[in-house]
C-alpha cells in the first residue's frame, strides 16, 4: 500500500473514530435536519425581528417591542421560564423624522441617516454649509465664535475608487486552512499612525480629541453636524454613535450622515465658491433618565441532569441605520429557530436547555455581562455563583448571515476532539474548521471571560463587512436563506449531542480576576 494511499484512508477512517470516541446519534441529526430544512420557520422569525419591529437600539422602543415579542413566540412554542430580565443601561433614543435637501445649486434630495445620542435641530433649519475640519486640539481656535446656528461638515471629502466587484465572498478553502492554523506567538508590531502630521497618533490621543471636539461642537452652538461617515461607498452608509448613553453626560448637536458621493459634491461646490443651500430637519426623542436594558430568557427543561445548562444565544440589539438583519437579526432568528426544532421534535436531553437574547451588545455585550455577573461570576474578582459550574457551554451566532464553516475554540485545545465528532456529520454542508483561535466582539466572550466554555462559530463572510456591518443595508433582503437552514441544523445537533454528552463540555483552567479589559471590542 503507498503512502499516499494511507493517508487517504486514514482521512476516511478519523470521522468513524471520533464518532466511536463521542458518541453522536445520527438518527436524531437526521430528525434535526429534515425539520431544519423542510419546515423551517427561521426566516418568518427573521421577519418579526428587522421588518415588524425594528429598529432595535437598546433603550428605544422598537427593542422593547422586539424582546416582547421574542418571549411571545418562546411561550407560544411551549418553552418554560420565558422571560424578560432587565439591567440598568441609561439615556433612550429614537429617530422620529430626518428630512434633508440641497436647493441649491440645483435641488437634490439628499440621502442621509441620523446618528444615535444626538440632539434635534430646532425645526426646519435652511442655510448654506461650512466646512470646519479640525484635526487637532489647536484647529478649534479657526472657528471659535464662527459655528452658531450653522451647518458644519466636518470630514473631509473621501476618495473613492472604482469597483469592479462588489458580490459577497465565502471563505476558500485555503482560508479556512489559515484560519484553523494556530496564530504563530510574538509580540504586536508597530501600528500606524491614526491620523496625519498634527493629529491624534494613537487610540488614546483620538478618543481624547473626540471628546474634546464634542465639547466644541456643543459650546459653539452648532446646529447640525453632517459627516459621511468612515467608508461610505456606493450608496450604502455606515453609521456609529455620535454622543454618551450615560444621562449625566451633555447632548450635544443633531448629526447626520450623508452619502459619500453626495458630501463629495457639497464639499467642491464650497471649494469652488458656488453657493450651496442645504434644508435639514432631525426630529429625536431623547430620555433623561436611566432606561432598561433587556435580555430575553427560556429554556426546554432536562431530564436527569436537568440542573446543567446548555447555553445558545446571539444579541437581540441592533444599530438604527437599517433594520439589524445580518447584525442581529440573524443570529437570534436561528437561535429561536434552534428551540423550535428542539422542542418540536421532543427529543430527549438530558440538560436543560437555556437561550439568551442579549441588549447592548452594540454598545460593549453589556447584557450578557450584566446576565453572566448576575448569574454565573463577578469578573473582576472571579466570585462564582451556583450556576457557573452547571453551563456545559455556551454557544453564540453574530457574525451575519453567512452559513457556519466551523468554530473558534478561544484556545480551549481540550473541546477540539468534541467538536470535531460533533460537527462531522455537517461536513458535506461546509463545516470543516476547527481553529484553536480566540476571535472576538460579541457575547461568548462574557462566558469565556469568567471560565465558563464559550464559542463563536467561523461564519462565511457574505457582505457582512463589504456592504451590511452597522450599515442602512443591514435589512432582511441581504439574508441568504439556505445559509439560515444551514445554521440552525448545525446548531440545533450541537446543542442535543452536547446535552447528551455523559461529561460537561471540557474547561479551561479558572480564569484570575480581571478589570474587564477582556470584553473591550464590540461588534
Amino acid at each position: 500500500m503507498t503512502r499516499s494511499t494511507k493517508i487517504c484512508l486514514a482521512l476516511l477512517i478519523l470521522p468513524i473514530l471520533l464518532l466511536a470516541q463521542e458518541k453522536v446519534d445520527l438518527n436524531a441529526i437526521y430528525k434535526i435536519k429534515d425539520e431544519a430544512f423542510n419546515r423551517s420557520q427561521v426566516m418568518d422569525y427573521l421577519f418579526w425581528l428587522c421588518d415588524a419591529n425594528p429598529p432595535r437600539l437598546t433603550g428605544a422602543p422598537g427593542y422593547t417591542k422586539a424582546a416582547d415579542w421574542a418571549v411571545a413566540k418562546l411561550k407560544e412554542l411551549g418553552l418554560d421560564n420565558a422571560r424578560i430580565e432587565k439591567w440598568p443601561f441609561g439615556r433612550g433614543w429614537s429617530n422620529q423624522r430626518l428630512s434633508a435637501h440641497m436647493l441649491e445649486p440645483t435641488y437634490t434630495p439628499l440621502e442621509a441617516m441620523p446618528i444615535a445620542w444626538t440632539g434635534s435641530t430646532d425645526g426646519v433649519l435652511t442655510g448654506e454649509p461650512l466646512y470646519a475640519r479640525i484635526q487637532a486640539e489647536a484647529d478649534m481656535d479657526k472657528f471659535k465664535g464662527q459655528l452658531k446656528g450653522k451647518i458644519v461638515m466636518s470630514d473631509a471629502p473621501m476618495d473613492l475608487t472604482l469597483h469592479e466587484k462588489i458580490d459577497g465572498r465565502r471563505y476558500t478553502d485555503q482560508e479556512l486552512l489559515d484560519i484553523a492554523m494556530a496564530p504563530v506567538p510574538g509580540p504586536m508590531g508597530p501600528r500606524r499612525p491614526a491620523a496625519g502630521p498634527g493629529g491624534p497618533q494613537n487610540f488614546q490621543q483620538m478618543m481624547a480629541l473626540r471628546k474634546k471636539l464634542a465639547a466644541f461642537w456643543r459650546d459653539e452652538g452648532v446646529a447640525v453636524l453632517v459627516t459621511e461617515g468612515f467608508r461610505n461607498d456606493g450608496g450604502t452608509m455606515f453609521g456609529g454613535n455620535g454622543g454618551s448613553r450615560d444621562v449625566k453626560d451633555p447632548l450635544g448637536p443633531a448629526q447626520i450622515v450623508i452619502a459619500a458621493e453626495q458630501y463629495n459634491r457639497i464639499i467642491r461646490c464650497l471649494d469652488k465658491k458656488v453657493p450651496v443651500k442645504l434644508e435639514i430637519e432631525v426630529k429625536n426623542t431623547v430620555t433623561d433618565t436611566v432606561q432598561d436594558g433587556i435580555n430575553v430568557i427560556a429554556e426546554i427543561p432536562g431530564r436527569s441532569r436537568k440542573d446543567e445548562i446548555v447555553f445558545i444565544g446571539g444579541h437581540l440589539d441592533s444599530w438604527h441605520y437599517g433594520t439589524g438583519a445580518t447584525d442581529n437579526g440573524a443570529g437570534s432568528a436561528v437561535m429561536l429557530e434552534v428551540m423550535r426544532i428542539l422542542k418540536k421534535l421532543n427529543l430527549p436531553m438530558e440538560r436543560t436547555v437555556r437561550i439568551g437574547l442579549w441588549g447592548g451588545e452594540e454598545q460593549g455585550l453589556l447584557g450578557s455581562r450584566e446576565y453572566v455577573k448576575a448569574h454565573l461570576a463577578d469578573r473582576s474578582n472571579m466570585k462564582t455563583l451556583p450556576e457557573w459550574d452547571k453551563v456545559s457551554a455556551y454557544f453564540n451566532v453574530d457574525n451575519g448571515g453567512g452559513k457556519i464553516r466551523g468554530v473558534y475554540l478561544q484556545g480551549n485545545e481540550m473541546a477540539r476532539p468534541v467538536f470535531e465528532a460533533y460537527l462531522a456529520p455537517f461536513k458535506d454542508l461546509g463545516v470543516t474548521t476547527i481553529s484553536i483561535r480566540n476571535t472576538g466582539g460579541t457575547d461568548h466572550l462574557s462566558f469565556d471571560g469568567v471560565g465558563v466554555p464559550g464559542f463563536q462559530f467561523i461564519q462565511d463572510p457574505l457582505e457582512y463587512d463589504s456592504r451590511t456591518h452597522h450599515s442602512n443595508m443591514d435589512v432582511y433582503d441581504r439574508i441568504q436563506r439556505g445559509d439560515m437552514l444551514q445554521m440552525s441544523a448545525v446548531v440545533a445537533s450541537l446543542v442535543y449531542q452536547t446535552a447528551n454528552r455523559p461529561e460537561m463540555f471540557p474547561r479551561k483552567p479558572k480564569p484570575e480576576p480581571s478589570s474587564g479589559g477582556m470584553f473591550s471590542g464590540m461588534d
